[in-house]
């Protein structure tokens, strides 16, 4: 496990758990974005800054791992900020864009050097992709589709250029997009602009590769949203996780927030 931030982590490490019994879990963490507790779930964790690529993959060489799953984010101002060990310089200096997709691909290749595959993050954790249809919360009603849709085209659009995977819209018009600050940001600023009844909708990008850089929601997400006045959620259907899903529906109940999940175009 390369173990980022928030709940992804721990809830991959008990699908494991439940789907292979016996599994042994290693865990590579990082200092300020992994939590503490996750040394209590894994078998075996080492600890590391961001950047040290060499270090993890003697780690893992060590323990005798063979696969590895990207579970959890690393806060992008970190991928910008980064105290690089003699590896990771060689990597960056091949690189011709520096994004996070450009970075983690760059990562899967090294770490494929060294004989480790990387799997899908989405691993074990096929029951928290939703199928197309209401997922929880309020239902859409029919006069929101518009927005449905136009809201996915935009999304689609803004991810295939790299740019961001999750838009805010009203009434056919974009309040905000994602870029480097993230989806809580981006929800924050859509939803002033909304003043109310916003709707924040989360697309894969095109050719999506989902050994990284999985769309997510989680718990966090609907509280954001719930305060910012967007008081519906789109996501990409089997694209889309999930993360902490009874607590995302019990949220949703209690603040009023629609998710729905439509398929792909």
């Amino acid at each position: 496990m390369i173990s980022g931030n928030g709940i992804y982590p721990e809830t991959f490490a008990a699908a494991a758990r439940k789907h292979v019994p016996g599994v042994r879990l290693v865990a590579a963490a990082f200092e300020g974005e992994t939590k503490p507790e996750l040394s209590d779930l894994v078998d075996t964790s080492g600890w590391f800054r961001v950047g040290q690529l060499g270090k993890m993959l003697k780690f893992f060489k060590k323990e005798g791992v063979k696969e590895a799953v990207m579970v959890g984010q690393i806060a992008p101002r970190n991928l910008f900020d980064l105290v690089p060990d003699m590896r990771t310089l060689v990597m960056i200096g091949k690189l011709k864009e520096r994004n996070a997709e450009s970075l983690f691909n760059a990562v899967g290749e090294e770490m494929a050097k060294d004989g480790i595959t990387l799997l899908p993050a989405t691993t074990y954790l096929d029951d928290l992709l939703p199928a197309s249809g209401h997922v929880c919360g309020p239902a859409l009603s029919e006069k929101r589709r518009d927005d449905v849709a136009f809201g996915f085209r935009i999304a689609k659009e803004v991810s295939r250029m790299d740019i961001g995977q999750t838009v805010v819209v009203k009434k056919g018009t974009v309040l905000a997009v994602e870029a480097f600050e993230g989806t809580n940001e981006a929800i924050k600023r859509g939803g002033k602009l909304g003043k109310g009844g916003a709707m924040l909708v989360k697309v894969s990008k095109p050719n999506q590769d989902f050994r990284f850089d999985v769309p997510v929601v989680g718990p966090e997400t609907i509280l954001t949203c719930a305060e910012a006045g967007v008081d519906a959620i789109v996501v990409e259907a089997k694209s889309t996780l999930l993360l902490g899903l009874d607590e995302i529906r019990a949220l949703c109940k209690e603040k009023k927030v629609a998710i729905h999940a439509e398929a792909g175009q």
